[in-house]
C-alpha cells in the first residue's frame, strides 16, 4: 500500500514540476509487476486509502485505475520535492528537464523503505503524462525490484466527492 501511495506522489510531482498540470479530477492509471501479485486489499486498508484522498475505483488486469484530485496548489508546484511524502523517507535527487521529459532519482533510508529508484514523466501539455519508474531496494525487509507505468489523463474541473491525497500516516 505504501509503494502504491508513492507512485501516486511520484507520479503528480513529476509532471506538476515540470509543468503546470491542469487543476481538478485525474485518472491514474498504474501498471506494475507488483500489482500482480499484491494481496488483495481488505476493506480497512481501502477505507485508510480513501481516507487519504486515494479512491482505488478498480484493478483491471494488474493496473489500478484509480481518480485523484488535484488541486491549484498542486499543480502549481515548481518542484518535485514538496511533493514527495516524507514519511517514506524518500528523496528525490538529480531532477533534470528536457523539453517534454522530466528525470529524477529516488533514494530510500526509511525505516520502511530503502533503496534506489528513478522515475522519468513524459507530458503533454496540462492534461496527460506517462511516468514510468523503476525501484531496487526493500522494502518492510523484503525485497523489491519493480518498474511500474504511470498514466495520466486530465477529466473534468470539479472532483466532485474525489479529495486531494493526503500524505500517508505512520
Amino acid at each position: 500500500m505504501k509503494k502504491l501511495l508513492l507512485l501516486v506522489a511520484v507520479a503528480i510531482s513529476l509532471p506538476a514540476a515540470a509543468t503546470n498540470m491542469k487543476p481538478g479530477l485525474w485518472e491514474m492509471t498504474t501498471e506494475s509487476a507488483a500489482m500482480q501479485n499484491m494481496p488483495k486489499l481488505s476493506a480497512q486498508q481501502l477505507e485508510q486509502m480513501k481516507k487519504m484522498g486515494v479512491d482505488i475505483a478498480q484493478l483491471q488486469g494488474g493496473a489500478i485505475v484509480n481518480k485523484v484530485c488535484i488541486t491549484r496548489e498542486m499543480a502549481e508546484r515548481t518542484n518535485a520535492t514538496q511533493g514527495m511524502p516524507e514519511q517514506t523517507g524518500c528523496k528525490p535527487v538529480n531532477q533534470t528537464q528536457s523539453g517534454s521529459t522530466y528525470t529524477v532519482d529516488l533514494v530510500c533510508d526509511g525505516k520502511d523503505m530503502k533503496g534506489k529508484g528513478r522515475s522519468k514523466a513524459v507530458f503533454s501539455g496540462d492534461r496527460s503524462f506517462v511516468t514510468e519508474s523503476e525501484f531496487k531496494g526493500t522494502m518492510h525487509g523484503m525485497p523489491v525490484n519493480d518498474r511500474s507505468k504511470i498514466s495520466g489523463k486530465w477529466l473534468a474541473n470539479d472532483c466532485g466527492s474525489v479529495k486531494p491525497i493526503a500524505p500517508p500516516q505512520r
